[in-house]
Formats: structure tokens, sequence, C-alpha cells
């Protein structure tokens, strides 16, 4: 299996993930957190896709899917290219506002193609291009893609524990 392959199926799998967890929640359940300081579904989901749309936007030198179009209109935010969720407070978690999880599973697709497409044609050989030097060691590709994948993993795991407390009434 080549590596392109690899990280393509780890990153297909986020979009049925991201459908499950949002299927039929409503605006008011998407913006629900499960207690007092805890993130709701809808924010974990736009979280996600955030760190994914921004780390691969800057990754190919290209303008972020968040800051084209509508989709900041979509979820009550300004279109900040710079707001991934990332130190947000509980009061700029409940900010985030999607209008349905129609909203959200469409931001996620339309970011998760354009990983897609960058996945396809990876080589080997790029996975060791330096994309980052803010860090000790600085950041290659490989690494950023793998972090990336984890964080995503992470939340849309959350979301979906989330939601069964939704559902469940607890």
């Amino acid at each position: 299996m080549e590596i392109s392959d690899v990280l393509t199926e780890t990153y297909g799998r986020l979009p049925a993930l991201v459908r499950a967890a949002v299927d039929g929640l409503s605006p008011e359940q998407l913006r629900r957190a499960p207690a007092p300081g805890a993130n709701p579904v809808g924010w974990l989901v736009w979280h996600l896709t955030r760190v994914q749309d921004h780390h691969v936007a800057d990754v190919l030198d290209a303008e972020q899917i968040w800051v084209t179009g509508d989709w900041a209109d979509r979820f009550g935010l300004p279109a900040d290219p710079d707001d991934t969720g990332y130190a947000h407070t509980p009061e700029q978690a409940a900010a985030v506002a999607p209008e349905s999880a129609r909203a959200l599973v469409d931001y996620h697709d339309a970011v998760a193609e354009r990983t897609r497409g960058f996945l396809a044609g990876l080589r080997p050989a790029d996975l060791d291009r330096v994309v980052d030097e803010a860090w000790d060691p600085p950041v290659t590709l490989g690494v950023r893609l793998v972090s990336i994948a984890e964080d995503d993993l992470q939340h849309v795991g959350q979301a979906a524990y989330v939601r069964g407390l939704l559902l469940t009434g607890r």
C-alpha cells in the first residue's frame, strides 16, 4: 500500500463519522454543551473541520475554504482565517452557531474533498518537506498530516459521545 493510500483511507473515514455525529440533531442540540465548560457537538465538528481546512490550506499555500463562499455566515461567525477554535473560551465555543447539521456536513465535505485531492498526489519523499519551522524540531508534512488526523479523530469521537449524551437525556 502506498503512503497516499494509507492517508487517503485515514482521512476518508472522517466524513461518515461527521455525518453520524450530527445526523438529525437540531441547531439547538448542536449548540448544547453537555456540562458547563464542555464543548457542544457543533463546536467539535466545526473545530475539527477548521483545523483540517487551516492546516491543509497552509501546506498547499492556498486560501482556506472557510473564507470563500458563505461558510462563516452559516455558522454565525466572521470569516477569520486564524480562528480554528484553539484556546476558545466556553463563551467563544457557544458562539459557534451552525445553522443546521447540513451546514457542518457541507463544510466538512468541501474540506475533505480538497484534502482527498491533495493526498492522492503525495509521494513518500513529500512527507519529509518541512512545513512549519516555528517548532523544534521543525514540523514535516508527514508529522503535520498525522497531527491533523489525530486531532480530527479525537474530536469526532468526542462529538459522537456528546451526541449520545444528548439523545439519552444525560
